[in-house]
């Protein structure tokens, strides 16, 4: 099966041609769609028609393990029956719209602030793949960054100096950062990891690693490294640096998490039904880092 990526961007993100990933099973179509996604960070699949179980079925064939360690797990029990699947939506086990103030809608919050999924578990999340399910008519866009283009635009000095860092990342930091609250118990369960703050992908090219639930740079008094963070978030997030996605129904979007973040964009969601199942890969392959 051929198949062919018009690019989206100037620096990466691509769109595929026509393709039903649920029929993809030859070792050749998943070896060039991994290919594409080694060349442009994210990819853009329209017209797939997804069951949850068939996203399941597609994520396995195409990097294998799946992700399960969310904070969404920690705080309630999934509505899909699994948590493999994430569910990024604003409605309740019986489908009805979340209220303002209900905690899961405050978690999922932060999902409109710039990040990496599972950065803050070890192994963390590879591939990421979203499928939109229910859109409202005014769907917001999502966001994402291109951190090898970040990496590349940073000088000389900023490069040797981050070159061997690493920063602690903490889903239950980012979503504090919103007021957030955690029990003694969830916090235990979320307490985080370290991880390099620079990653060589296995082309040489090297990419910041960053994300809202970075917290901290390790040997750095807690000011500076966050000061450190924030300084590079702000450089990484530039417009030049950034891909908007506007979605349709039955688009799949997969993005690599080593080379990019994303960000939820805001809509009216205690009125607007919107639902996607995001499905996200174990990073398991030895990683190069600087």
């Amino acid at each position: 099966m051929t198949l062919a990526f018009n690019p989206l961007h100037p620096l990466f993100a691509a769109e595929a041609s026509t393709i039903d990933l649920r029929a993809v099973r030859d070792a050749a179509t998943l070896a060039a769609i991994r290919a594409g996604m080694d060349r442009y960070g994210v990819l853009v699949f329209r017209d797939q028609p997804f069951t949850d179980e068939e996203q399941l079925d597609f994520a396995q064939r195409f990097d294998g393990k799946l992700h399960t360690q969310t904070s969404q797990a920690v705080l309630v029990k999934s509505r899909l029956g699994t948590e493999a699947l994430s569910d990024i939506s604003n409605v309740g086990p019986n489908g009805e719209i979340l209220p303002p103030n209900d905690r899961r809608r405050m978690g999922s919050l932060a999902n409109r602030l710039w990040h990496t999924d599972a950065s803050f578990v070890n192994p963390p999340g590879r591939y990421s793949l979203l499928s939109a399910r229910v859109l409202p008519a005014a769907s917001p866009n999502t966001e994402f960054a291109c951190m090898r283009a970040a990496y590349d635009a940073l000088d000389a000095e900023m490069k040797k100096t981050i070159e061997h860092l690493k920063v602690h990342h903490s889903i239950a930091y980012s979503r504090e950062t919103l007021g957030f609250e955690f029990t003694p118990e969830e916090k235990e369960k979320l307490k985080g990891v370290a991880q390099p703050l620079v990653r060589t992908m296995k082309d040489g090219r090297r990419s910041l690693y960053l994300a809202a639930h970075a917290s901290s740079v390790i040997g750095m008094s807690l000011a500076e490294g966050r000061l450190l963070i924030r300084e590079l978030m702000e450089h990484a997030t530039q417009p030049c640096f950034v891909y908007s996605h506007a979605w349709r129904e039955r688009d799949l979007v997969i993005w690599d998490n080593r080379t990019t973040m994303h960000r939820a964009r805001p809509f009216d969601d205690v009125k607007l039904r919107r639902e996607l199942r995001r499905t996200t890969t174990l990073d398991i392959e030895p990683a190069t880092v600087a």
